[in-house]
């Protein structure tokens, strides 16, 4: 049985690292508003959020940890698909090919709004949670804007990670280990972007129409009192 004094250490915890993801994704929104849009590159602006980017979004990986511990109620292996869906577009598609392919792709603004947007309502919905009142408002933008954003999100993550898939057609020997090896193994980074892009087909749909279900069952009580 958990004391009150670690109880009370892992609140705070949790109430520091959900406000940081605030004011991280925060300034990212922030850089993403302020880019130029008319005389800068999609390249442009990910080089302006890119460490921001990298930083906040591998922070994440952190929840995986939130849940096995028990600190929060989500469950862990949902919880380590969503962060790795995440991680493998910025560390396995944006960051793994050239800046003239995922980096410059229309779907790094579709990405990056749609991310900002999304983990700043999340994390600071999460952060009022831990303080015990949720303002209405806070749950509907939550449980509302996600039928736009998440579909915004998966598109430009979808078109960064095609342009990583023609790089690797056009470059088939990057990233990729080829047979004969000493190893006796083979990897194709082609194979695995193409596998990773037909994997949204079964879990999108599923994580969508779940939170459809949460929209229905939380909107309609008494808000004030729900949490994670």
């Amino acid at each position: 049985m958990k004391s009150k004094s670690s109880s009370n250490v892992g609140q705070l915890y949790l109430k520091t690292y959900n406000l940081t993801q605030v004011l991280g994704w925060s300034y990212i929104f922030y850089k993403f508003l302020t880019n130029d849009f008319h005389s800068s590159s999609n390249a442009d602006l990910w080089n302006s959020v890119k460490w921001p980017v990298i930083i906040f979004q591998h922070a994440a990986a952190l929840e995986v940890i939130h849940a096995a511990l028990g600190l929060v109620k989500s469950g862990v292996l949902i919880t380590f698909v969503q962060v790795l869906s995440r991680v493998a577009v910025v560390s396995g598609v944006i960051l793994a090919t050239p800046e003239k392919y995922a980096s410059s792709s229309i779907g790094i603004p579709l990405a990056i709004s749609a991310w900002s947007i999304t983990e700043i309502i999340r994390y600071f919905f999460y952060f009022m949670s831990l303080n015990g009142s949720v303002p209405y408002f806070l749950t509907w933008l939550r449980y509302t804007l996600f039928i736009a954003l998440y579909p915004i999100g998966v598109t430009g993550e979808l078109l960064c990670t095609y342009q990583a898939v023609r790089y690797a057609s056009e470059h088939p020997d990057a990233l990729s280990y080829r047979l004969p090896n000493s190893w006796n193994f083979i990897f194709s980074y082609y194979f695995i972007l193409v596998f990773q892009m037909l994997l949204y087909i079964p879990f999108f749909p599923q994580l969508y129409m779940h939170m459809f279900a949460q929209r229905r069952k939380i909107l309609g009580s008494d808000t004030s009192k729900k949490s994670r």
